[in-house]
């Protein structure tokens, strides 16, 4: 089960929102999402976990780049909305690192000499597509740290009740409460 929820900073305060993730397919359609929360392009943080498995915190300020933290990337990578956070960027890949040169591939998809059923490698103990991402946690560790939860604390969260200890942290706990 997932809970995710918009925080945006005002000048009275935490405001918050749940949030439907169902029309979110990329980063940047959360961004934009989180946009929309703040009419004065304040800080809005979009709080994301799935039950005691990971969270994640993506903090978007106005027009800059969200910055992203994610407490269990092999965990995230498992999940839909996780995958969403996970862009190669974050996972030091280059985009389409994945996909051949299509100079190279054949007709029917596959590269030269290499054989159209690859299954074995999967089935044998061989590298799959999760095997790229690392265990633990990964992103901007310091996310949240001009709003008073530093890079040790968030290390330091268990994903039980993460969420709920950064909202009071940042005093935004009554609000968060009200969403969930």
């Amino acid at each position: 089960m997932y809970f995710a929820a918009l925080l945006a900073r005002t000048e009275d305060g935490w405001e918050a929102s749940d949030t439907e993730l169902d029309d979110v397919e990329t980063l940047s359609d959360l961004a934009d999402l989180a946009r929309e929360a703040s009419a004065d392009e304040d800080t809005v943080l979009v709080l994301i976990e799935q039950e005691d498995a990971w969270f994640g915190v993506v903090r978007v300020d106005g027009e800059e780049d969200p910055r992203i933290y994610v407490s269990d990337a092999a965990a995230a990578a498992r999940s839909s909305y996780g995958e969403i956070l996970l862009t190669d960027e974050l996972l030091g890949r280059e985009p389409d690192d994945d996909v051949a040169d299509l100079d190279s591939l054949d007709l029917d998809g596959t590269e030269d000499g290499e054989p159209e059923n690859d299954d074995a490698d999967d089935e044998d103990g061989g590298a799959t597509a999760g095997d790229a991402v690392p265990s633990g946690p990964i992103g901007d560790r310091e996310v949240l740290v001009d709003l008073g939860v530093t890079e040790k604390e968030l290390l330091a969260l268990d994903s039980t009740d993460a969420l709920n200890e950064i909202a009071e942290v940042l005093g935004a706990a009554e609000v968060l409460e009200t969403v969930r």
